[in-house]
């Protein structure tokens, strides 16, 4: 069935979708990248239902992170529509992309050394203040009650991941695996309807990646976050996910359960290479 076109209130493009059906929360449509000769994506298409963990997989190369560079607007696809709630993204500047309800963690740490743990997670909700520079100066009622109420979401978040006792350490010095933790909280701070996670079990053992799990369920479970993931810890991703999207050099090889996706013949020669499966 083909979808009707509308246009929002931003001027941007969406899609209708049926009657009685729930669009997808994200929809990737025919997405192609090119750096030079180089195609790094090709023809990627899949959706990401509401309230569903979806994982990202695919071989060194495949282009998992040039993908997840797209849906926060690093790159611009040469090719192809990203669509959040129904409405093109591509117009947008990347840091729209937090307003919008799309928050990332990366795979190298993204936070501010020097910076305690609770300012940095404090930085993750400065999209959702409304004070500014003058009105802070003037230290005016409205912006004192909106500082109590950063204060006390980051640090209910600190206790949600365990980090009330490096809560006003600076983040540098402190174990990788509290630091995971640290820019989990500050993505979760932004409030997500999607939350993007890039190798969040890289440099974790095998207790911390058991957590991780544990909490990846929690976020998807009690607060209704949409998650999409790229990782290389397959246990994980067969574990965690509703859903499975499988990339080899640029392009959608395989999506579906975690089961059949392991089962499938390309994704098996994709990750051992040569031969029948």
């Amino acid at each position: 069935m083909t979808e009707s076109q509308h246009t929002d209130s931003t001027g941007a493009p969406g899609r209708v979708p049926p009657t009685g059906a729930r669009a997808p929360l994200l929809e990737i449509d025919r997405v192609s990248i090119h750096f030079g000769g180089i195609i790094a994506l090709q023809e990627v298409s899949f959706a990401v239902p509401h309230n569903k963990v979806v994982g990202l997989i695919g071989p060194n190369g495949a282009g998992k992170t040039t993908l997840f560079n797209c849906l926060s607007r690093l790159y611009t696809p040469t090719s192809g529509d990203i669509l959040f709630e129904g409405r093109s993204i591509l117009g947008l500047q990347p840091y729209r992309m937090a307003e919008l309800g799309i928050g990332r963690t990366f795979q190298n740490l993204a936070l501010f050394s020097r910076m305690s743990v609770l300012d940095n997670i404090r930085v993750g909700i400065h999209n959702k203040t409304r004070s500014d520079h003058l009105s802070n100066a003037l230290r005016l009622p409205w912006t004192r009650r909106e500082e109590a109420h950063t204060l006390a979401k980051a640090k209910a978040l600190i206790e949600f991941l365990d980090l009330g006792d490096v809560m006003n350490q600076p983040a540098t010095g402190l174990p990788f695996g509290t630091l995971k933790r640290v820019e989990l909280a500050r993505a979760l701070a932004a409030e997500p309807k999607l939350l993007l996670l890039d190798e969040p079990a890289g440099g974790l053992n095998h207790g911390e990646v058991e957590e991780l799990i544990g909490l990846i369920r929690t976020i998807r479970d009690q607060r209704g976050i949409t998650v999409l993931l790229v990782e290389h810890h397959m246990s994980l991703v067969m574990k965690i996910s509703d859903e499975v999207v499988v990339l080899d050099f640029g392009r959608m090889i395989a999506e579906g359960t975690p089961e059949t996706v392991q089962k499938n013949p390309e994704v098996i020669r994709a990750y051992l290479g040569g031969g029948e499966a």
